[in-house]
């Protein structure tokens, strides 16, 4: 029977760092780990909203939260930087101020600043977006996956690996399918491999797709 484990969480400390840096005491841990899930939603939400987007992709690959006794500090790292940035500066206030609206931080200044990731589409998070974009206009399954192993070869990677599970092409049976371009060596943790798991709700049901990229492996010192 196979072991699973999450390629992210295994890695962690060679080649994977945290995306949430802060402190707590474990009676306060489970309302720090809420916070930084309402800011993450609260950020995509309002991409999502403010952005006039053709392809289906909001191009946020990841957001870093740090946290110090009087400031959080958040990153975004997009793909697609013009996508919030038409009016930066006063986008990213207005965001700003939403956020700390949300979370109702009186005693903590909030800082946020946006990245721009060099290959966006060797990141797995946009291309499950991409994916699931493609799904919900109703392209085959396999035709989706296919340009999505064709966007990330341009990107440089190394090896993609593209799961979707469920009720594909509306059939009645729930099913999983996958498709491998390249090398994804999963057991090796020196090698620099990508993950992310998305779900897209389409008119048959909700619809899985698991995301591998293998990157880069670490030299041997």
């Amino acid at each position: 029977m196979g072991q699973k484990i999450n390629p992210l969480g295994f890695r962690l400390g060679t080649t994977q760092s945290h995306h949430s840096l802060w402190f707590a005491q474990p009676k306060n841990y489970s309302e720090g780990l809420q916070e930084d899930q309402k800011i993450r939603n609260y950020i995509k939400n309002y991409v999502k909203k403010n952005t006039k987007i053709s392809s289906g992709v909001e191009g946020i690959a990841r957001i870093e939260i740090q946290k110090r006794i009087d400031v959080i500090q958040i990153i975004i790292h997009m793909g697609f930087q013009k996508l919030l940035l038409e009016s930066k500066p006063k986008r990213i206030e207005e965001l700003q101020i939403n956020v700390q609206k949300e979370l109702n931080c009186v005693n903590r200044k909030l800082n946020i600043s946006i990245t721009r990731i060099s290959n966006p589409y060797g990141n797995p998070n946009i291309i499950a977006e991409f994916i699931a974009g493609q799904l919900k206009n109703r392209v085959s399954f396999r035709k989706a996956m296919k340009k999505a192993i064709e966007l990330t070869e341009q990107a440089d990677t190394k090896g993609i690996q593209v799961q979707i599970a469920g009720r594909l092409d509306g059939k009645e049976i729930a099913r999983v399918e996958w498709i491998r371009e390249g090398r994804v060596p999963l057991q090796t943790i020196q090698a620099k491999i990508d993950y992310c798991s998305y779900t897209v709700r389409t008119i048959y049901g909700v619809l899985g797709i698991k995301i591998w990229t293998f990157l880069d492996k670490l030299d041997k010192k």
